[in-house]
């Protein structure tokens, strides 16, 4: 595979280094380690693990999906040689604490890692993502017990992770879960219950599989109060402390999706008596910190998830329009329309004013969406590194309004320049003999995965723009303001141009904002919440897209201008989009909260 078609090098290199200057984090204490050196070094080893080790077996692990026989669920062996070098090469522990054995990698480096290694194959790149996010949660809120028992091991790749959360009859709605945790006399818990589209969660490609899992104490408070977090292993430690007992978890069944088809997606059973572990039936769990306080804990992993499904998003997306951009320029089909001579050779696709429209679409959302996971990083390393706590508290602020539109705004944008894509192609693009489809598909599921946009929108609209009497909305928009200001100075005429445009977006974001909450009504403000999600995810990108413009001015070369044409592209063709959103939202509209199911 030619790691041009995967990823942008050029393009990593001016978000890190240019426009997020991460090469000024190794003043800092925790990344005193690290250089400009050792961050290229990291990320020519994940483009090179995601050419060599990763991109080959896309395909093949899209078409041999994992198979369950009743009793192992089998996966082709490249998966695992992918993740075994992934794991080799350090990776899954390269943003942790040195403390637990991690690099101590920056963040934003290692989003930028990653972008490669989810391009190259999202569904091999899932059984990682979900271990690295397992290994944090623990890391952060396990015993040191059990990070020495379950977590060291996910470094070196001996365990994968997965996340327990949703059941068949719950779905998101987490507080409605009945999967109950008994304690038992030796401090542990024996677990019954089903849980449903847990990824990851059985096969053979690690020694032990930890599931975390969120279960009901017997007597706990209803709903989401009530849920407590536990470690729950494949396999337990038989006398001689190695781990070969097997718990009582065994699979229903495995789902078969749209799309990441090499992830095998599990219905899994806890404590249905299959196995009795230690002589009892319940399958062994270990409590994570308090009881009652799981679903506190499991957010660490959920939101660090979002932005990984963001990323994912943004990187499908991106392989896309790689891949369309290079047929485009060498696919020779008809002539320009000012062409009079019918004999005059054929110009390749990309002559053509509307396969270019769709290539520059294409551009601007994953360009942006890409810069915006990479700002998300930066704020995370701002959380751990900056000396100054007002610093580390704008950072998570900032970390938290953006989470959801960094969820949800690349899970429907990037789905869209897939769709482009496709379109670019041509009766090609629909055939399996080209990647986009698969792309397409692939991404499909990431506006589900980890909440849809619905759940993020209510998320935004319901707790991140109103809390602590909205603190992360005016940080956000005085960042963008900020921004503006910088335009207006150093840019020229058409960047002053989109700084008043952005501003005037931003204005009314903060004005619609307060008009969904003047009023006493929740319910009304929340109707429409997907609208705003949508309006404030563009002004957003907006912000993101006028940050590296600013970048640019006085930088010559095609590089820099296709920087600025895509700026230009976002700021004509789609930021107006936001007028008439903005204007349906600050209308109160009650069609969708007043209709009758019965009229559907």
């Amino acid at each position: 595979m030619n790691s041009a078609l995967i990823m942008s090098a050029r393009d990593l290199e001016f978000l890190l280094y240019e426009w997020l200057e991460v090469e000024s984090l190794t003043a800092r204490a925790r990344y005193a380690e690290h250089s400009r050196e050792t961050f290229d070094q990291a990320l020519e080893l994940s483009r090179d693990l995601a050419t060599k080790y990763f991109a080959p077996h896309n395909r093949a692990s899209d078409l041999e999906e994992p198979r369950f026989d009743g009793t192992r669920v089998h996966v082709i062996p490249e998966v695992g040689k992918a993740l075994r070098a992934f794991a080799d090469a350090g990776l899954i522990g390269a943003a942790m604490d040195a403390k637990v054995g991690g690099m101590q990698l920056p963040y934003t480096v290692h989003t930028a890692c990653m972008a490669w290694i989810h391009a190259a194959n999202v569904a091999t790149a899932g059984y990682a993502l979900l271990t690295i996010g397992n290994a944090n949660l623990i890391a952060a809120h396990g015993s040191p017990e059990q990070i020495e028992r379950f977590m060291l091991p996910m470094l070196d790749g001996r365990h994968f992770g997965t996340m327990a959360l949703s059941e068949p009859h719950a779905g998101s709605s987490v507080g409605d879960l009945t999967t109950s945790a008994v304690a038992q006399q030796d401090g542990t818990y024996r677990l019954f219950g089903r849980k449903m589209w847990i990824s990851g969660g059985d096969h053979e490609l690690s020694d032990n599989i930890i599931h975390l899992v969120l279960a009901r104490i017997p007597g706990a408070p209803a709903g989401s109060r009530g849920v407590s977090l536990f470690i729950v292993p494949k396999y337990l430690d038989d006398e001689q402390g190695a781990a070969t007992v097997r718990n009582d978890v065994v699979l229903a069944g495995i789902n078969h999706k749209l799309g990441w088809r090499g992830t095998v997606n599990t219905a899994p059973v806890f404590g249905d008596g299959a196995f009795e572990p230690y002589g009892a039936a319940g399958a062994v769990g270990y409590l994570v910190g308090e009881p009652n306080k799981g679903l506190s804990y499991m957010f660490h992993l959920m939101n660090e998830a979002r932005i990984g499904v963001g990323l994912a998003a943004t990187a499908l997306g991106y392989t896309g329009y790689l891949k369309s951009l290079e047929y485009a320029r060498n696919r020779p089909q008809g002539r320009p329309v000012t062409a009079h001579d019918q004999n005059a050779p054929q110009v390749p696709i990309v002559e053509h004013p509307d396969v270019r429209r769709m290539l520059l679409a294409q551009k601007a959302y994953v360009e942006g969406a890409l810069a915006l996971e990479l700002y998300c990083g930066r704020l995370v390393d701002e959380q751990h590194s900056a000396t100054d706590d007002s610093e580390r508290d704008r950072a998570a602020t900032l970390l938290r309004i953006l989470t959801p539109i960094a969820k949800s705004w690349p899970s429907q944008w990037c789905l869209a320049a897939n769709d482009l894509a496709i379109q670019v192609h041509g009766g090609a693009g629909y055939t399996r003999d080209y990647d986009v489809e698969q792309h397409y598909r692939d991404n499909r599921l990431n506006p589900i995965h980890e909440g849809t946009h619905g759940i993020q929108s209510l998320d935004l609209l319901g707790r991140q723009v109103v809390a602590e009497d909205g603190k992360a909305l005016r940080l956000l928009l005085e960042a963008v303001h900020r921004t503006a200001a910088t335009a207006r100075v150093g840019g020229d005429g058409e960047l002053a141009e989109f700084a008043d445009a952005l501003a005037r977006a931003a204005g009314r974001l903060a004005a619609t904002t307060a008009t969904l909450w003047a009023g006493a009504d929740p319910a009304a403000a929340l109707a429409n919440s997907a609208v705003y999600l949508e309006a404030a995810g563009h002004v957003v990108l907006a912000w993101i897209w006028l940050e590296q413009a600013v970048v640019t001015v006085g930088k010559r070369g095609a590089f820099y201008d296709g920087k600025r044409a895509a700026t230009r592209y976002f700021y004509r063709w789609e930021l107006p989009r936001t007028g008439p959103m903005f204007d349906l939202l600050d209308s109160g509209d009650r069609t969708t909260l007043d209709l009758d199911p019965a009229w559907l």
